[in-house]
């Protein structure tokens, strides 16, 4: 495995390095549940690492910093994430521990995941990873509750990259740290009143929250945008989510609300992250709130209308310039 902590002078910061785990994903060819299925379709996916692919067809550098496997599925996910343009180059690979697969199954309300991914090579993620050179320079840093279930380890790596800030020390160069809530109560299984406290203090550290209206009702009983955002001061930028109705940013005293364009869903998994892409990519080109928000709404749009966990938000892209 490589050193996460040796520099090389040759390194260019990328302008978002995205870290978290992600898995190879088993899914139907159509919408016939998974027991009914004779063959299944093999692609990569993993909230972070899908935020990282919008961002790059977005036209943006940005690196996946993670941990896979030594087996087929980690290189597929490296060989993949590398075509849409990530940089993989700092990926670790473990001999000891599998990369984790998780498999859709389409019902007729919604597309459930199923997960094997205890014991994974990511959820083997230490604090030590906050000493990587890849997180020293780039503009944004980004992070999900996700990793925080993985393991203790891994909940430890979050404290130090979002509440310690270690990687930066004092005098470092701080980017923005963005954070997305990402609830995932069966990660949480058992242990619902550690993932209310832990998202909430994560989120209170960040300087940039994503976070849906529904899930912030589940996990601290808080249903309004304007109390979720006074749950979650002092971070100084929140962008609550909710679904089909739109979005609103919180920044500076000031909110601001922009709705979500129609759209015929053909699956809703992967849109969360394609609004987080699409709204990072407002931040990096300096656009102001609406713009953002908008630019998020469109990258989700485009996932919604995919089965596909990674989209290519290109299209969104093309839109805003209409």
């Amino acid at each position: 495995m490589p050193d996460p902590t040796a520099v090389s002078p040759e390194h260019q910061p990328a302008d978002v390095v995205c870290l978290g785990e992600t898995m190879a994903v088993l899914s139907p060819p159509d919408d016939r549940p998974l027991a009914d299925q004779a063959a299944l379709r093999l692609s990569v996916g993993g909230a972070e690492s899908n935020v990282a692919c919008g961002l790059a067809a977005l036209g943006h550098r940005a690196a996946w910093l993670s941990r896979v496997g030594d087996d087929a599925f980690g290189r597929r996910i490296r060989a993949e994430l590398a075509s849409r343009g990530v940089e993989v180059g700092a990926v670790a690979v473990d001999p000891a521990h599998p990369t984790g697969v998780y498999f859709k199954d389409p019902g007729p309300d919604a597309t459930r995941p199923l997960y094997y991914r205890s014991g994974s090579a990511a959820a083997h993620m230490g604090p030590e990873l906050a000493g990587a050179p890849e997180l020293r320079g780039p503009r944004i840093v980004h992070v999900s509750g996700i990793t925080a279930a993985l393991s203790g380890s891994c909940a430890r790596l979050l404290e130090e990259i979002v509440v310690r800030r270690t990687p930066w020390g004092a005098a470092g160069r701080r980017p923005i740290v963005s954070f997305d809530v990402n609830h995932r109560p069966a990660l949480w299984s058992g242990r619902n009143a550690d993932a209310a406290a832990a998202l909430r203090d994560l989120a209170r550290a960040a300087d940039l929250v994503f976070v849906g209206r529904d899930e912030a009702e589940a996990l601290w009983g808080t249903a309004h945008p304007d109390d979720i955002a006074s749950l979650l001061a002092p971070a100084p930028l929140v962008v609550v989510k909710d679904a089909e109705h739109g979005a609103t940013s919180y920044a500076a005293g000031e909110a601001t609300f922009a709705p979500a364009p129609a759209v015929e869903v053909v699956e809703p998994v992967g849109a969360g992250d394609a609004f987080a892409a699409g709204y990072l990519s407002g931040v990096l080109a300096d656009l102001d709130e609406p713009s953002r928000l908008r630019l998020g709404h469109l990258s989700a749009a485009t996932a919604l209308r995919s089965r596909d966990d990674i989209p290519d938000l290109s299209e969104a892209l093309a839109l805003t310039r209409r």
